[in-house]
């Protein structure tokens, strides 16, 4: 088997060299302040760019496949918040306190757009459900996460989230979304034709996070204080969290009676978190922590690396699947 293929993608690379930037270069005093500003102006053009790019027609016809959504909300919102939950007296015995959670934070997140669209399209699923049902639940998690954060996270010895926090996510999140699709009608074309415009900002905007929230921990002693065996139990914990979810997400949508397009919709739009939405959020929740924002994160910046490494898996046996009924059905009808 080819070494290549063990190969991290080049976004993740990006990822650890920000975060070995940030452990040896540091962003202090009045440049980090700088740089803050400058992360919040990315920030509102990432959302704003989302905004513009989801077709309103998608989320009327998408409207009509209330089951498949709900299943997916309540994955979102609901299962992964209880796991979350059953999981802290575990994480409180083997994390540091901002690794617990941290973890808590990642099942209260939304999920992901682009991941969840091209594995379900690549398992042969049902790519236009998939793209209303990631799309509404970043936009139900702009308003509900820091709601879930201000309930759950306080109760667990979190910062928790404060009303001002929650305007913060309205005016800096949702408003540019929301102007952003209300100017699809003059820039949607734009967008579209220009889409790896949208990954870059997308990428670049949470490496700019990534760098603000990890030279902050690193000048509070990130990695001084928190042990080896934390961050691998962490890793550990994010797996478990995929193993739990993915095949109950699997069987349910199974005996629900869902076809097998929606179940792999299903599959993939329910087990994901997005660490594109997450880590802005985080850096506006929890703007009076940013000594432990770093360990907040890193869990998700985890979860997420873990995400597409197994979702990739699962698609291809899918679409194997997918593939070799294909075959038995035409041998049928030839017979």
């Amino acid at each position: 088997m080819p070494l290549r293929r063990f190969r991290p993608d080049n976004f993740t690379l990006a990822l650890l060299a920000t975060v070995a930037l940030a452990s040896l270069l540091p962003c202090r005093g009045g440049a980090a302040r700088i740089f803050d500003i400058i992360t919040d102006a990315a920030i509102a053009l990432l959302f704003f760019l989302h905004g513009a790019k989801l077709p309103r027609m998608a989320i009327v016809q998408g409207m009509t496949h209330w089951r498949l959504h709900l299943t997916v909300f309540a994955s979102t919102f609901v299962l992964f918040p209880l796991l979350g939950l059953l999981l802290q007296p575990l994480g409180h015995a083997l994390l540091t306190p901002e690794l617990s959670l941290g973890v808590l934070y990642v099942c209260m997140l939304p999920s992901t757009v682009q991941s969840s669209i091209a594995f379900t399209s690549i398992a042969g699923g049902n790519v236009p459900a998939a793209v209303v049902s990631a799309s509404m639940s970043n936009l139900i998690g702009i308003l509900l996460t820091p709601l879930l954060v201000g309930v759950l996270l306080t109760r667990h010895g979190g910062p928790g989230a404060s009303w001002q926090g929650v305007l913060h996510i309205m005016l800096q999140l949702l408003l540019p979304f929301v102007l952003g699709h209300l100017a699809r009608r003059w820039i949607g074309g734009f967008v579209d034709r220009h889409k790896p415009l949208l990954g870059f900002t997308d990428q670049g905007t949470i490496l700019l996070v990534v760098y603000s929230a990890f030279s902050a921990a690193v000048v509070g002693g990130i990695w001084r204080d928190t042990p080896t065996s934390a961050l691998l139990c962490t890793l550990a914990f994010c797996a478990l969290l995929l193993a739990l979810v993915m095949p109950t997400l699997a069987w349910t949508s199974r005996r629900s009676g869902f076809r097998r397009e929606d179940q792999i919709t299903i599959v993939f739009c329910g087990s994901k978190k997005s660490m594109a939405s997450g880590l802005p959020m985080a850096k506006i929740l929890f703007a009076g922590q940013l000594g432990g924002l770093g360990a907040l994160v890193l869990p998700l910046m985890i979860f997420h690396q873990l995400q597409l490494m197994v979702c990739a898996v699962v698609a291809r046996g899918y679409a194997a699947a997918g593939a070799r009924t294909a075959v038995v059905e035409d041998s049928h009808e030839a017979d």
